[in-house]
């Protein structure tokens, strides 16, 4: 017999009483500096530091030995000696060739890709520069630019330096990840000792003991022992995890007060955290359209700045300038107009975010398809284990003839007890969270079909189902009851001495999260709708509980996708959130497929978003940084294109009749700050977080 309205769950309950990573994965991206990508970063920052002081100690005496330095100061003469314009360009040989390399080693591999970029811009103006001064040392008449040039080199190792310092803190967490995982295991020996080995020989089937307070070597099941884990750098959880036998435990996770065995079951690409990697590596690789837009402007910015320097030197000459002068101009057009925080806007932003993700337990597969749920419309949820709990528990107790809820449900735990039903389960699960005491329990029998009956604390209690209320014409006209069936609820009576005590409730119950995570889609203005295999009534229930805006009942998993389909056709962008086989073809067909990371492999390799924690309120979050990712993004954009679009005129020289003249030096510095500035802004990304932590 089944209780209620025959869902899904409407099994035969007590027919069954009595029964007894790869560290690459981590690194940013590039930041568009030609030849720069392949290095680590941390070598990349050492080597700019060292070329910028050696530059600077360098730089003291080419300024010193600068007549336009001394005239400034007015010392002019003080300092001259025969022979100073040649160690002035023994000096600025050093500074050009050493301070300068990375920049003619830039230049160099652009030009051979046929890719002029940014590099190509600062290679071409201090070469200019360079060989322009070292002409004149050497006899040709006009100016030397030897203390511009030492300046300029300065300035932009100075700015790359800083650069590359703002790069690698984007991508610290991602390296954080890399180095969750400890070097050694303690391995058991057969005959119980322990040895300690690389991790690296640790293989499937071998027992580990992780010590209280250590972090687990690799993914593994416990066999002894039981312990709390703090998963926080994993799934983003706050809260330890209690885990006992049989359960899992991740490698990368701290042990906390106990010592505990795990059997490993996991090793290398196959580990929780490998796979964490790897997706941030997807994520990190696939192409993105706002990335697309950054580059192709880049490539005109230099263009437009290789042109408008030309222009600037014809212009300045054909108004009877010196060449010293328009040489001058345009070396600083094209330094101002060097394309960094333009190629930075988007890359800068993106390792930001995917860092903040990956802590999050928040995995992104697809980044295309994550920048697209900025533009959501709908979020169809899979109902069982997504929004509801996917197991049976107590929603409702009836009391009835004058008793008591807490007494009818004391006495079905009570009973319930001596089951391993998992609608048993449920109401002795309820009895505890209300801290109801139970009485003794003697003579349990089941009663085929119909329930079960025993003796609470000498009382003749009965739980049973509708069915046998109705055979013995035991009254039931309570208004609160037949609702709970017409929700398509499972109802069970409790009987205690022959005579109806109450009625319990039993459904999937509704997560608490799910609640909150619909109150606040909504209120991001998208429409929340509920896919399901479950009766139509069990559906109208959820989603009057949840106010969703529609729902989808009696679907057979060959049918979602179609649903699916529906609901594109209806105009709406689309997100799918599930955890099963079947939900799989909706994932992808959905524009965004959004997979709970306890749900199956299939389902998470369907999804273009992976979600840890099965906690719905994360869809919430993930739309929450989406939208926070673009409007950085397009805030990076607007600051690197508006910044070129003042600074290159400037450079030029169109204020020059009011007095204003930006130096290459001066330049430089500017675009360094354009630059730093695209930097800490898309670090500012992090202060997003607080979208994120759905669980703290």
């Amino acid at each position: 017999m089944q209780h209620g309205s025959g869902t899904k769950h409407g099994h035969d309950h007590h027919a069954m009483h009595g029964r007894p990573a790869d560290a690459d994965a981590a690194s940013a991206p590039s930041s568009g500096h030609g030849g720069h990508g392949g290095h680590d970063h941390g070598a990349m920052i050492a080597d700019f530091r060292r070329r910028f002081w050696a530059s600077m100690v360098l730089s003291v005496p080419i300024l010193a030995l600068s007549h336009v330095i001394q005239g400034f100061l007015g010392i002019e003469g003080r300092i001259a000696f025969t022979g100073d314009a040649y160690v002035s360009f023994a000096l600025a040989t050093v500074v050009f060739f050493y301070g300068g390399w990375p920049f003619i080693s830039g230049f160099l591999q652009e030009i051979g890709r046929g890719q002029p970029g940014m590099m190509v811009l600062i290679g071409l103006a201090i070469a200019v520069a360079y060989f322009y001064s070292s002409a004149v040392v050497f006899g040709l008449r006009g100016e030397v630019f030897f203390w511009e040039l030492a300046t300029l080199i300065d300035v932009m190792l100075l700015g790359h330096w800083i650069e590359m310092k703002s790069v690698l803190g984007a991508s610290g967490a991602l390296e954080a990840l890399v180095k969750l995982l400890p070097s050694t295991a303690h391995r058991l020996k057969d005959n119980g000792e322990a040895e300690d080995v690389p991790v690296s020989e640790v293989k499937p089937g071998d027992r580990v003991l992780v010590k209280p307070g250590e972090k687990v070597p690799v993914d593994g099941v416990i066999v002894d022992g039981r312990s709390s884990f703090n998963e926080a750098m994993l799934t983003g959880e706050s809260r330890p995890v209690e885990k006992k036998k049989g359960q899992e435990a991740i490698g990368g996770s701290i042990n906390g007060e106990g010592a505990v065995t795990i059997k490993i079951e996991k090793t290398g690409a196959a580990t929780y955290l490998a796979q964490v990697i790897d997706m941030v590596r997807q994520a990190q690789a696939t192409r993105s359209r706002t990335q697309d837009l950054a580059n192709r402007a880049a490539l005109w910015l230099t263009y437009i700045a290789i042109g408008a320097g030309t222009a600037t030197l014809v212009a300045w000459l054909s108004v009877g300038e010196s060449f010293g002068f328009a040489l001058e101009r345009m070396v600083t057009v094209m330094v101002i107009s060097c394309p960094h925080a333009l190629g930075l806007a988007v890359p800068l932003v993106i390792a930001v975010s995917t860092s903040l993700t990956a802590q999050s337990g928040l995995l992104i597969r697809d980044r295309a398809a994550f920048e697209r749920a900025r533009n959501l419309d709908a979020v169809i949820f899979d109902k069982t284990g997504t929004l509801t709990k996917g197991e049976f528990g107590v929603s409702d107790v009836v009391p009835l003839g004058g008793g008591m809820e807490d007494e009818a449900l004391a006495l079905a735990a009570a009973l319930e007890s001596q089951s391993e039903h998992p609608i048993a389960a449920g109401i002795v699960r309820a009895a505890a969270a209300r801290k109801l005491k139970t009485g003794r329990v003697a003579d349990f029998r089941n009663l085929t079909g119909q329930g079960a009956e025993a003796t609470v604390d000498g009382r003749p209690v009965k739980v049973v189902s509708p069915g046998y209320v109705k055979e013995r014409n035991l009254a039931v006209d309570d208004p609160r009851v037949a609702k709970l069936a017409e929700q398509g609820k499972t109802v069970v009576f409790v009987l205690a001495d022959g005579k109806l005590v109450g009625a319990i409730a039993m459904a999937d119950l509704v997560r608490e999260e799910s609640r909150a995570a619909v109150a606040r889609l909504k209120g991001m203005g998208i429409k929340c709708m509920m896919l399901t295999g479950d009766a139509r009534a069990v559906a109208r229930t959820v989603s009057e509980e949840l106010g969703l805006d529609d729902y989808f009942a009696e679907v057979l998993p060959d049918q979602k996708a179609a649903k699916v389909r529906a609901v594109k056709a209806m105009g709406l962008t689309v997100a799918m959130v599930g955890d099963g086989v079947n939900d799989a073809p909706a994932l992808v067909e959905s524009d965004l497929g959004i997979a709970i990371g306890a749900g199956t492999d299939v389902a998470i390799e369907s999804a273009d978003v992976v979600l840890v924690r099965s906690d719905p309120r994360d869809v919430a979050a993930i739309l929450s940084l989406s939208r926070a990712t673009y409007s950085k993004m397009v805030q990076n954009l607007i600051w690197a294109t508006g910044y070129n679009a003042l600074a290159i005129p400037l450079a030029a020289g169109v204020a020059y009749s009011w007095g204003i003249v930006l130096t290459p030096a001066v330049g430089a510095a500017l675009m360094s700050v354009s630059t730093v500035i695209v930097a800490i802004n898309a670090k500012l990304l992090e202060r997003a977080k607080s979208l994120l932590a759905t669980n703290d």
